[in-house]
C-alpha cells in the first residue's frame, strides 16, 4: 500500500491514441502498457514477499519455541525496515537511475526469500525481514516514480491498486500453498523466488526512465518536515492515517490466529484470508473513489473504518468468524479510503521542494501505526492476555483514533471556513 503515497508525484501524460494514428504510435502505446504491466507486477510480487510469512507465524511459534510477541516484533521489523528503505533511499533513483535501485532491490529482495525459504530459526527469519524491509522501501518509491514516467494516469492507478493486489494475493495464495501443498515452509517462497528472479530479467531490459540529477549524498539525509501551510491539517489527519495503518498491522500480526479461533480450525490456509480482504478492499475502494473529493473520502474513510472495526470487535465478541470477515472487508474499504484522504489532505499544502520532507513524516505516522500497536498486542498475547480481548481492545483503539480523527479535522475545516 506504500505507492498510494507516492503517487502524488507527477510526470508527462502520454497521449492518447486515436484509431488514425501510425503504427509507431500504437506499438509504442503497446511498450508502454507492458512496461506499466512489469512494473506493476514487482510491486505485487514484492508485497507478496512481504505478506508471504504471515499464514505461517503459528507454525514458527509451535516449532522454534515463540511466543506472539516474537511473531508481532518480527512483522514489525519489517514496518520498521520499511520505513529505513523509504527515507534514507526513496530518493536515490533520482540520482544514479530507476533501473540500478530496481535491480538491487530486486537482489535484496531474493536474498531474503531465500533465507526465509531455508529458515530454521527466528534468527534468520528476523534477518531476512529486515533485508525485506529495506528493499521494499527502496522498490515502492522507484516503481511508483517509474510507472508514473511510464504513463500519469495508468501509472497512478497502478500506483494505488498493485499494492493491495499484491499483500492480499500474497497472503491468501500463501495461505493456499501452506495449507494444501508439500513442503509447507519451502514452496511458496520458491515460488516467489523464480518470479523475482524472473521480473529482475525483465527489469534489466527496461530502459532508464528518468535522467540522472547530482546531490546523490544529500538524499541520503531524510527529509523529516512539515511546513507552516500544512500543520494544522497534518496533525488533524495523523489519527486516521495511524490508525488506517494500524488495521493492516493488527491482521498480518494477530489476524491469522484470530481467524483461526474464530473458525475453530488449524487449517493454515484460513491464516491469510482476513489480510487479503482488507488489502483487497483497499485497493479497489481506492481505484474506485480516487476521483472523489478530498473531503468527502476522508469522511467515508472514517466512517468505513469505524463502523469495521466497531463490526469487528461485536463479531469476536460473539464468536461469529462470517461477522468478523464481513467487518473485515468493511474495514478494508475504510483503510484505503480514510489513507488516500489523509494523504490527499496534506499533500497539495507543500511546495514541490517541501513535499519530501512532508511525505516523510507521512511514512513515520504510517509505519509507526503499522507496527507498534502490533507488537503491543503481541506483548499483551505473550504475557497471558486472552487473543480475543486484546483483538477487542485494539480494534476500539482504532475507533477511538478515529473518532479523534473526526473532530481534529471537523476543527480545522471550520477554522478554515
Amino acid at each position: 500500500m506504500t505507492t498510494l503515497l507516492t503517487s502524488v508525484a507527477s510526470s508527462r501524460q502520454a497521449p492518447v491514441l486515436t484509431p488514425g494514428q501510425a503504427p509507431s504510435a500504437r506499438a509504442a502505446a503497446a511498450g508502454e502498457i507492458r512496461r506499466l504491466a512489469l512494473y506493476g507486477s514487482v510491486v505485487v510480487s514484492f508485497l507478496a514477499a512481504s505478506a508471504a510469512p504471515t499464514p505461517l507465524y503459528q507454525h514458527y511459534n509451535a516449532v522454534w519455541h515463540g511466543t506472539a510477541l516474537t511473531t508481532t516484533t518480527a512483522f514489525a521489523s519489517y514496518a520498521g525496515a520499511v520505513l529505513i528503505g523509504l527515507l534514507v533511499l526513496g530518493e536515490l533513483s533520482n540520482h544514479v537511475g530507476r533501473r540500478p535501485v530496481l535491480l538491487a532491490a530486486i537482489a535484496a529482495q531474493a536474498v531474503s526469500v531465500t533465507l526465509l525459504a531455508t529458515a530454521g530459526s527466528f534468527t534468520p527469519l528476523f534477518a531476512a525481514r529486515i533485508i525485506q524491509g529495506i528493499a521494499t522501501g527502496a522498490a515502492l518509491g522507484t516503481l511508483g516514480a517509474s510507472m508514473i514516467d511510464v504513463h500519469r494516469v495508468g501509472g497512478t492507478i497502478l500506483n494505488v491498486a498493485a499494492p493491495g493486489v499484491g499483500t492480499g494475493t500474497g497472503a491468501l495464495v500463501a495461505g493456499l500453498l501452506v495449507g494444501y501443498l508439500p513442503w509447507p515452509t519451502h514452496l511458496v517462497y520458491l515460488v516467489l523466488l523464480v518470479v523475482i528472479v524472473a521480473q529482475g530479467f525483465g527489469i534489466a531490459r527496461q530502459p532508464e526512465t528518468a535522467p540522472r540529477s547530482p546531490g546523490l549524498l544529500a538524499s541520503l539525509r531524510p527529509q523529516i518536515a512539515v511546513p507552516a501551510a500544512a500543520r494544522a491539517p497534518f496533525l488533524a489527519a495523523a489519527p486516521v492515517i495511524f490508525a488506517s495503518w494500524a488495521l493492516p498491522g493488527f491482521y498480518a500480526s494477530l489476524g491469522p490466529a484470530l481467524t483461526r479461533e474464530l473458525a475453530h480450525s488449524q487449517s493454515v490456509a484460513l491464516g491469510g484470508v482476513a489480510l487479503f480482504l482488507v488489502a483487497g478492499m483497499a485497493s479497489l475502494a481506492s481505484v474506485v473513489f480516487r476521483n472523489l473529493a478530498t473531503d468527502r473520502i476522508m469522511v467515508f474513510g472514517i466512517a468505513m473504518l469505524a463502523a469495521g472495526a466497531v463490526g469487528a470487535a461485536g463479531a469476536i465478541t460473539a464468536g461469529s468468524v462470517t461477522g468478523y470477515l464481513v467487518a473485515t472487508a468493511v474495514a478494508g474499504v475504510g483503510f484505503g479510503s480514510s489513507l488516500q484522504g489523509g494523504v490527499r489532505t496534506v499533500t497539495p499544502l507543500a511546495s514541490p521542494e517541501q513535499r519530501p520532507g512532508l511525505l516523510s513524516a507521512v511514512f513515520v505516522v504510517s509505519y509507526a501505526g503499522l507496527g507498534i500497536p502490533a507488537v503491543i498486542a503481541g506483548f499483551l498475547v505473550s504475557r497471558g492476555h486472552d487473543l480475543r480481548h486484546v483483538a477487542v481492545g485494539y480494534l476500539l483503539a482504532l475507533l477511538l483514533l478515529a473518532g479523534a480523527a473526526a473532530v481534529s479535522l471537523a476543527r480545522t475545516a471550520s477554522r478554515r471556513g
